[in-house]
């Protein structure tokens, strides 16, 4: 199966779906630890554009056809991230499941990302100022959600291990 994960930075994106993967024994494809990786490559030095998506959907894919569950973690603010990302479960003939996650308390979503420390080297991580203007599209079609203002981890994990069941039928 393919869980893939949208929604702004500080969102709470990452932390969950760090616990999803453990839970379910799950790869986890984190966005900007591919950007990073490829900026510090030197072959794209900043704007790295569509790579790290690209880089993705292929790692994705390969892990899908070997029988895993692939998580990806990932702003995906664009129709057209999503449907790629419905196309690579489609090659592999596996489930894609969508989650947004957001965080419905701006102060507290504010506070986040003013707080957060970063975990990738290099990663310079967007301010309030950068989450407020980011680009993110609206979702033209149903797709669960998760809203992690004054949610523990746990309690959410709990949400999203439902959502799957759900989904598995």
């Amino acid at each position: 199966m393919l869980i893939v994960f949208s929604g702004l930075p500080g969102s709470g994106k990452t932390t969950l779906a760090r616990a999803l993967a453990g839970a379910l024994s799950a790869i986890h494809l984190r966005i900007d630890t591919l950007e990073q990786a490829i900026r510090d490559s030197g072959a794209l030095a900043s704007d790295v554009g569509p790579s790290g998506y690209f880089a993705a959907y292929g790692v994705a894919e390969d892990n899908l056809r070997l029988g895993h569950t692939v998580i990806a973690d990932s702003v995906n603010p664009l129709p057209v991230t999503r449907e790629a990302w419905h196309q690579v479960a489609l090659r592999t003939g596996r489930t894609c499941i969508d989650i947004e996650v957001f965080c419905s308390d701006s102060a507290e979503h504010r506070r986040r990302i003013e707080t957060r420390g970063g975990d990738i080297a290099g990663l310079r991580l967007p301010n309030w100022q950068d989450v407020s203007n980011h680009d993110y599209i609206p979702w033209n079609m149903p797709v669960a959600s998760i809203d992690t203002a004054g949610c523990t981890i746990e309690a959410c994990l709990a949400q999203l291990l439902q959502l799957i069941d759900t989904a598995r039928g």
